[in-house]
């Protein structure tokens, strides 16, 4: 289920704006923020402290996705820009998506969405990858690396571990 994203344009898609609902952190479990609905979500402190996971969403992002959807999840010619895919697809979509792989083909053009179901650079960090993109698409979490950050919650570290098998 990853987001390490490339050579594709697969994000893109005709849904309704703003199917990611409304973003406002509701609960937090360990550090990782949660909206309404239950999806993950970004936390920013009103200093700008961005939580660990969206952070942690940036470096995912910027050592997998970063290559087709280019920087900041803007987009490139090879992809399309994820920060305002997120407008048109929901958590499940997004996790599908990524663990499955997307084809769009047109007249002219055919994008492909490789599978990141079995890479755990990207599986292990989907939520936190959701998270970042999240938070860019809602235009809270500027461009580039976040200046400040909350610590890495233990539970974080011990999820890492366990998902990448290192326990």
């Amino acid at each position: 289920m990853g987001l390490a994203l490339c050579s594709c344009a697969a994000f893109s898609g005709n849904a309704l704006a703003d199917a990611s609902g409304d973003p406002k952190a509701v609960k937090n479990v360990n550090g990782q923020y949660y909206d309404k609905e239950g999806s993950p979500t970004f936390n920013i402190g009103n200093d700008g402290t961005v939580d660990y996971y969206t952070y942690s969403g940036y470096l995912r992002f910027n050592s997998m996705c970063i290559v087709c959807h280019g920087p900041d999840g803007s987009g490139s010619s090879y992809a399309p820009d994820l920060t305002k895919s997120l407008n048109t697809i929901n958590y499940g979509e997004f996790l599908a998506i990524v663990a499955q792989g997307r084809r769009n083909i047109s007249a002219s053009t055919e994008f492909v969405m490789p599978s990141f179901g079995d890479n755990k650079n990207v599986v292990c960090y989907l939520d936190n990858i959701y998270t970042y993109l999240r938070g860019r698409s809602d235009g809270v979490v500027g461009r580039g690396r976040p200046e400040k950050h909350e610590p890495k919650p233990p539970a974080a570290a011990k999820a890492e571990n366990e998902c990448m098998g290192t326990s």
